[in-house]
């Protein structure tokens, strides 16, 4: 008679999820994700597989937690300009909630050189965010708000640059927020 699980698998997932996100793929040990996530080994090897089907799994619920926080940020935005902005802003303001980066640009600079699943991962939710800005971009310009003089997916493009970069510079420039909101400014004056 099969055992039924004796844990929330969503639940002990975001514990992975987390320690993943706090320390990054290679220097999480199969140690850490049994202690942090409360279950055996055996029970994880039998629920997620191996340690990287593991971060697959964690990178992509990730993933789609961004994606969805993002959508509804610019649900209610009054512009598409204005939606730009509030996800701008909300990569400056969120790492007071999430000190250790976005997990997907993490794993970009940790993993891409060598990891082909982790640089997929990351491109099929890099691609989603640029849909996303891609979409703001061609509303902005039917209202005559965002130039049109240039390609929506090239605008899309330039501004999913801007996100990442404004990722990486929000682990460094903590304490120089006015900086930040200054490359905000100068990005959505661009457009």
């Amino acid at each position: 008679m099969a055992r039924s699980k004796e844990f929330d698998i969503d639940h002990v997932l975001g514990k992975a999820m987390a320690i993943f996100w706090q320390q990054g793929y290679e220097k999480t040990s199969m140690q850490d994700l049994v202690t942090g996530m409360g279950i055996h080994k055996r029970s994880m090897y039998d629920t997620f597989g191996d340690k990287h089907t593991l971060f697959m799994k964690a990178m992509e619920r990730y993933a789609e937690q961004v994606a969805s926080r993002m959508e509804g940020r610019v649900a209610d935005a009054p512009s598409a300009k204005a939606a730009i902005r509030l996800l701008l802003e909300a990569t400056v303001y969120r790492q007071k909630e999430d000190p250790y980066g976005c997990l997907l640009v993490n794993t970009a600079v940790e993993l891409s050189n060598h990891d082909p699943e982790a640089k997929d991962k990351v491109n099929f939710a890099f691609e989603g965010t640029e849909r996303l800005l891609e979409r703001l971009v061609r509303q902005g310009q039917a209202s005559g708000e965002i130039t049109s003089h240039l390609a929506a997916a090239d605008l899309a493009a330039f501004l999913h640059n801007t996100f990442v970069g404004l990722r990486v510079l929000v682990k460094t420039l903590d304490k120089d927020s006015d900086k930040l909101q200054s490359i905000i400014d100068t990005t959505l004056a661009m457009l």
